[in-house]
């Protein structure tokens, strides 16, 4: 396979994923810098977040308007802008402004990063493409802290941002003379309706969920904007159903294996979105290591995502989509829930084992998952499953971080005491159930499901002889 593609698509993929974490340990210094309070400047990572919610169901379109290739350098420019913005901002409304202008690019760089994938990609390659581009959004998260750590302390937080610059140009070079070029498609107008609801559904739900678990603001806010969101994601079904050329093709989920990777995908990464929260919290508050030894210890989960590339194209070829993903789901859910067994008296060496086999059996389950969204479809309808897959992820994720916050409220409402051990054993175990439930769509697809992208030889001969039945 020629890794040239992914490898590039990649490398943007990465400054965005790591982008959205690496301020989070520099948020005091970036505080006080700006005259306010962490709390406050939390705003900014909320504004990242709803910048990709509102934009990232647009993308699909512009990709098939403007071209795929365009789409992505102009994404690329947009955040390079951005970041900036950021380093040059002298106030809190400026800094906020400008993580949103960030997220704007960055809401069309990861979908639309896996578009030019897919359709650059032969199906029987699609899966090991797959695990090249899964790598930076697992490693992303994990690296963005401490390295947002060691930036602040050695140098300024000017330069987390400042960083972004020649790694975004040299990457809207090399998207310039080795991406595909895909024709522009003739998509008719802009769901404008369509997209005004699915803005309000995506940027409700994620703003809602990311102020109930990050309390810039009160919680109330938060919980009255989720209801606002999820409002508006019943008028946009509502909507798409009446229109011939929804924004967002929600008949899409009539394929099995799109519905389940997405169903599957969404319910297994709420807890995966806990953990980025949940643990350096747990390690930082009740075991008493300082950010950056916390950053250093979650970091060793990337070293099993890097592992699982060159793991996954066999796997899914010995066994196929179904047992691989529900293997993976279950597994991964117990890594989850296993976090709970750490205390302080806990070896690292044992933590760093636990967290390297997580990230193993995580990057399985998302390299499946995220090849099995395209593994039924046509590349006509790529672009409609990418956007839904990044609308998802997003929504999932800050459900994720939802959830473990407030089970950590609510243990210590409970108990009447401190934020404490017992709070996160809690958190732990009922996000791994919660993710474990990702194997039920996946139990109900056929031995078959994807075996043209997986080449799992017994389900193609599963599908030929169904067809043979059906043609006598």
């Amino acid at each position: 396979m020629n890794r040239t593609l992914p490898l590039i698509l990649a490398v943007a993929l990465f400054m965005e994923h790591m982008d959205s974490t690496v301020i989070a340990t520099s948020l005091p210094a970036i505080a006080a810098d700006l005259g306010t309070s962490p709390v406050t400047l939390k705003l900014a990572l909320t504004a990242y977040l709803v910048a990709l919610a509102i934009f990232i169901p647009v993308s699909g379109f512009m990709a098939d308007r403007f071209g795929a290739r365009n789409v992505f350098r102009a994404a690329i420019g947009v955040f390079i802008v951005g970041s900036l913005a950021c380093a040059f901002s002298g106030s809190l409304g400026a800094f906020v402004l400008s993580r949103f202008l960030q997220g704007m690019g960055g809401a069309m760089m990861t979908p639309i990063g896996r578009l030019i994938l897919v359709r650059g990609t032969p199906r029987a390659q699609l899966v090991t493409a797959m695990a090249w581009l899964s790598v930076p959004a697992l490693i992303g998260p994990v690296a963005g802290p401490p390295l947002g750590g060691f930036i602040t302390t050695y140098f300024s937080w000017h330069w987390i941002f400042l960083i972004n610059v020649p790694i975004g140009l040299a990457g809207i070079v090399l998207a310039g003379r080795f991406l595909p070029e895909f024709a522009a498609e003739e998509r008719g107008r802009l769901d404008t309706v369509g997209l005004l609801l699915s803005s309000i559904a995506a940027s409700g739900l994620v703003f809602g969920l990311s102020v109930i678990s990050l309390p810039a603001l009160p919680p109330v806010v938060g919980l009255v904007t989720v209801l606002i969101g999820l409002a508006a994601a019943a008028l946009y079904v509502r909507h798409a159903r009446r229109t011939p050329h929804p924004l967002l093709d929600l008949s899409l989920f009539a394929n099995r294996a799109f519905r389940a990777a997405i169903v599957g995908g969404s319910l297994f990464r709420i807890g995966v979105g806990a953990v980025p929260f949940l643990l350096p919290l747990m390690f930082q508050v009740v075991f008493g290591l300082t950010p950056f030894q916390s950053g250093l210890l979650t970091f060793a989960s990337a070293f099993g995502a890097i592992a699982m590339k060159f793991i996954a194209t066999t796997a899914l070829r010995l066994g196929g989509f179904r047992p691989v993903l529900v293997f993976a789901a279950l597994l991964g859910a117990v890594s989850i829930a296993v976090n709970a067994l750490f205390t302080p008296a806990t070896p690292h060496a044992v933590i760093i084992a636990v967290l390297i086999a997580s990230g193993l059996l995580r990057s399985l389950f998302f390299t499946s998952a995220n090849a099995l969204v395209f593994a039924e479809i046509s590349d006509r309808e790529a672009s409609q499953a990418s956007s839904i897959a990044a609308a998802s992820q997003q929504i999932s994720i800050a459900l994720g971080v939802a959830i473990g916050g407030g089970i950590l409220e609510a243990t210590a409402v409970v108990t009447g005491t401190t934020l404490g051990l017992d709070s996160f054993v809690n958190a732990f175990i009922i996000v791994g159930v919660l993710s474990a439930l990702a194997v039920i769509p996946f139990l109900m697809l056929p031995p078959e499901a994807g075996s043209t992208v997986s080449g799992h030889r017994r389900g193609r001969l599963a599908a030929e002889e169904a067809e043979a039945r059906a043609a006598e």
